[in-house]
């Protein structure tokens, strides 16, 4: 089968195409032919030499998440899923190839009425945006600051906060994305990349912070009193690093995202539902054949994508 390896830590370019064996489904697996392979920012980091939150050990086939077709399915697995449309997390790993074997129970069956290439985009955006508002408890009528507003989770993020009722203030780099954001239900917009941006916001009770960094500090002085932050991305290449001390002396409290598999499951079939009844719009900005996983790391490195960036593969 066609796919991409990583064989050394380094710059985009160590993805590098080629052949590897056709996996075959273990006990309680199925086979995937997959239409297409998500791309997340953590796997940019892991390629780089970063930390996994896998245990993966080099040469491998990178890539955590994948769409397709299941073809076949292993001993302990109801041969009724062969043909089916599902979406599913691996273990950190062959994502990135013409077929990929993953766990039975972990799959996402999807809709007819829901394209492939939408669901796919949803798998880790999606359910992180939806488990990031139940952590943070949004309300209606309250204000909610999203950052990396026009990325993959952030522009998830925009639409699930203002059909939860809240206002949603937008932050990201750059016109274009800002006005991306506006259009997916943004009631206020702020480039972070104009100095002074956060000055000119009004309080808000809930941050959702992507970036880190001096930005994500930015936003934590804008809550007041009962306002919550919840850090899950450090796109600046650091975390805020918010002190307890330091929020509880503004009222304010730090969330923790601690997902359960129940709730990975039921926030992943929520956004599914959504997506599928119209109400939620994945933005795939990107797509690259799967040769070219190397312009891809590329293109999110240079900061200049917006939504998901999806490898194309059948």
């Amino acid at each position: 089968m066609r796919a991409v390896w990583l064989r050394e830590f380094g710059g985009p370019e160590v993805l590098q195409p080629g052949e590897a064996p056709d996996p075959e489904p273990g006990q309680g697996q199925v086979l995937i032919e997959v239409a297409y392979a998500n791309i997340t920012f953590v796997e940019t980091q892991f390629r780089a030499g970063g930390d996994s939150p896998f245990r993966v050990e080099l040469p491998v086939i990178p890539g955590n998440g994948v769409g397709g077709t299941v073809l076949a399915t292993g001993p302990g697995v109801d041969p009724g899923l062969v043909g089916e449309r599902v979406i599913t997390s691996l273990t950190g790993s062959g994502g990135y190839a013409e077929l990929a074997v993953a766990a039975a129970a972990g799959l996402y069956r999807v809709p007819a009425e829901l394209a492939m290439d939408l669901a796919v985009a949803l798998l880790a955006d999606g359910r992180t945006a939806a488990m990031l508002l139940r952590a943070t408890e949004v309300k209606p009528g309250e204000r909610v600051l999203v950052e990396a507003a026009a990325g993959g989770v952030g522009s998830l993020l925009v639409q699930l906060a203002a059909a939860a009722g809240a206002t949603v203030i937008a932050a990201a780099g750059g016109a274009h994305k800002t006005e991306l954001a506006a259009s997916l239900g943004a009631a206020e917009v702020a480039d972070y990349t104009e100095p002074g941006w956060a000055q000119r916001i009004a309080p808000v009770d809930v941050v959702l912070d992507g970036v880190g960094g001096e930005i994500g500090r930015a936003a934590f002085g804008l809550l007041g009193q009962g306002g919550r932050m919840l850090s899950y991305g450090l796109a600046s290449g650091e975390w805020a690093g918010i002190a307890e001390e330091t929020a509880a002396g503004r009222g304010a409290t730090l969330v923790s995202l601690r997902p359960s598999p129940e709730l990975v499951r039921a926030s992943t079939e929520q956004v599914l539902a959504e997506a599928t009844a119209g109400r939620l719009h994945p933005v795939i900005g990107q797509r690259f054949p799967l040769a070219e996983a190397a312009a891809a790391h590329t293109a999110i490195a240079a900061r200049g994508t917006i939504g998901k960036t999806l490898l194309e593969v059948k």
